[in-house]
């Protein structure tokens, strides 16, 4: 498998790090995740807009995004992924510095690692819709950068996993946020309706598309505050991201959506979606 680290394509057994890498000992950079259908990156643009603002966030200094793409092209090829429904994963830490401080040198250079796997679309769970749990968001304050220390996740994620659910919804003091890798809609009366956009709540590029969507279309939708307990009354619930793209939920915390069947609303979307790519 051939990979992208500071500026050269290699195996990625020879791809190494200092031990004193700031994203190793600190976890201090940012990343992103592109898809890619054949033949393209789906909405690029976005995605480095996200990146460019998670970089200017926590101030580390790399001019070079348009380099990315080409770079991502040219690993496809050497991957033999062209025809296949894949992502593209950057990674922009501070970078080395020793010794091991926690403040930090403005002239870091960064550590820019970049790597394409073949990514499947989830048709299964997009057709019959996903169970999901509940919890408290015990996250840090500046959940909208897109930043690579994610314990939190990780450890919701795989509780999760081992109950048998696909995604946890976080809520702070009954207030819902969003996923621990996804945004989420409701649907009530016919509208959309998200979280608005927040510092606890990462800017998803599938859940401008679908706001987007619901526009270009005539759906109703708002971005609102939303109360745990309207899950429970939604006619429909559907979450979205880059991998997930929009999966209804019909099940949360043991209580069925709709009988366990996926809403209209959310069958509209993902039909409307899918002429994008």
């Amino acid at each position: 498998m051939q990979v992208y680290l500071n500026g050269e394509i290699l195996e990625k057994e020879k791809a190494l790090i200092s031990p004193f890498e700031r994203s190793f000992l600190f976890g201090d950079g940012v990343y992103e995740v592109i898809r890619y259908y054949p033949n393209k990156f789906f909405r690029a643009d976005l995605h480095l807009e996200r990146l460019q603002n998670s970089l200017n966030s926590v101030g580390i200094k790399y001019s070079n995004l348009d380099e990315i793409i080409p770079t991502f092209n040219k690993l496809m090829m050497l991957n033999n992924l062209i025809k296949e429904v894949s992502i593209g994963y950057v990674q922009i830490s501070r970078g080395e510095h020793f010794p091991r401080r926690h403040f930090f040198d403005d002239e870091i250079k960064p550590t820019v690692f970049m790597y394409v796997e073949k990514s499947p679309a989830k048709f299964e769970e997009m057709q019959n819709g996903i169970k999901v749990g509940l919890e408290e968001d015990i996250r840090w304050m500046h959940c909208n950068i897109k930043a690579t220390a994610l314990l939190s996740n990780i450890l919701t994620r795989n509780r999760a996993i081992r109950k048998g659910l696909n995604e946890i919804i976080w809520h702070r003091n009954g207030i819902i946020t969003e996923g621990t890798q996804t945004n989420i809609f409701i649907v009530k009366n016919e509208e959309v309706i998200t979280p608005p956009l927040s510092n606890f709540i990462l800017p998803g590029v599938t859940r401008k598309i679908v706001l987007e969507l619901c526009n270009q279309i005539g759906i109703k939708n708002s971005e609102r505050n939303l109360n745990v307990n309207e899950l429970d009354t939604a006619d429909e619930i559907f979450i979205t991201s880059t991998t997930a793209e929009i999966t209804p939920v019909v099940e949360i915390s043991g209580t069925k959506i709709k009988n366990l069947e996926p809403g209209r609303i959310s069958r509209i979307l993902q039909k409307e979606f899918s002429k994008l790519y």
